[in-house]
């Protein structure tokens, strides 16, 4: 029986390549052991047949934006566990292989409102992550929100012009009604329990309430707990 060896060794032996470039094939998703995908370099294999798929190339990975629907209640690390392949939106139109890689060093920004579900950027791509920092005053965040209560007289105009509240001054928002019993609120770099703070505002209670949109960047139609890539010509 053949002595186990590291994948990426055996990825040299049977091209030629150098280290590096056997790490980026097998990282890149391009290496099987057994007929199956293999993207662990140190994997220890033995008498496997190990094989390139065809097109392989040793190119170093593109960072990944990933656009996650979170149910809401979710810290970033429990966010985190449900980034796999399986979850992966199976109607995702971006042309990228799920790599074991793409779910490795993601940072967030931008959070959720408190007790919100709705759409969370994690990335790897240290340019989206500026954007959205930088950013983060001018890009519009969209809410759904559903209430309960009656509204205040003229409650849409008071959240447009502004409302001063228990001795704070809120924030003007764009806000209209969806239906009977739920809001759409667009605003801008919201603080933690803004919204809430609005609806109490103009009689209203938060049941629930969940973030379509970043900037350009929307939702969509992915359910939560799915996600999807952010594909290069969209821009937040």
């Amino acid at each position: 029986m053949t002595e186990a060896i590291r994948l990426s060794k055996r990825v040299i032996e049977l091209t030629g390549c150098s280290r590096r470039e056997a790490e980026l094939y097998i990282e890149g998703g391009w290496v099987t052991v057994d007929g199956e995908v293999m993207e662990q370099p140190q994997f220890k294999v033995a008498d496997q047949v190990v094989a390139l798929l065809p097109g392989a190339t040793p190119d170093p990975l593109e960072p990944m934006t990933l656009l996650l629907n979170q149910p809401a209640g979710l810290s970033f690390e429990a966010a985190q566990q449900l980034l796999t392949p399986a979850s992966r939106w199976p109607d995702d139109r971006a042309e990228v292989r799920a790599l074991r890689s793409h779910f490795a060093r993601l940072t967030t920004t931008l959070p959720l409102q408190p007790k919100a579900s709705g759409l969370l950027v994690l990335t790897q791509d240290w340019r989206t992550l500026r954007k959205l920092n930088e950013d983060a005053a001018k890009l519009e965040q969209e809410y759904v929100v559903e209430v309960t209560g009656e509204m205040a007289p003229n409650g849409l105009e008071r959240l447009k012009h502004g409302i001063k509240a228990k001795g704070e001054e809120l924030p003007k928002v764009k806000a209209s009604w969806q239906n009977e019993t739920h809001l759409r609120f667009a605003l801008k770099n919201p603080r933690p329990g803004v919204i809430a703070a609005l609806c109490a505002a103009v009689g209203l209670h938060v049941v629930g309430m969940k973030r379509i949109r970043i900037g350009g960047v929307p939702m969509g139609k992915v359910p939560v707990g799915q996600w999807r890539y952010l594909p290069p010509g969209e821009r937040f």
